[in-house]
């Protein structure tokens, strides 16, 4: 079963994926990113196959969360070919996450 792999290599593991990545931008202080952490896992097991989830910390590479104007943590964002689709910022529970995740995935 496939788990959330640690982002080293933005352009490489993230923009340059084939299919779709769901990118969890966190940092081990967040309280809600502690809280969102098993929902995320739970997206890798659950679509292990038809999508990369990946996790970012937020504090080793504050120019990613800079390009992309991320100004609070978690945000969650879904690359398909490079391009962002959709993105989440906050505590969201999984059935929401996974309504507007399921689109891209067909």
């Amino acid at each position: 079963m496939a788990e959330p792999v640690h982002v080293t290599n933005f352009e490489e593991e993230v923009l340059g994926a084939e299919g779709p990545v769901l990118v969890d931008f966190w940092a081990e202080w967040c309280g809600p990113c502690k809280m969102i952490a098993p929902i995320v896992a739970e997206i890798a097991r659950a679509y292990d196959g038809r999508l990369l989830v990946g996790k970012l910390d937020a504090d080793q590479y504050p120019e990613v969360l800079n390009n992309y104007n991320i100004l609070g943590i978690p945000t969650l964002i879904l690359f398909k070919d490079g391009e962002e689709v959709e993105r989440w910022t906050g505590f969201m529970p999984k059935d929401r996450i996974l309504a507007r995740l399921e689109p891209h995935l067909s």
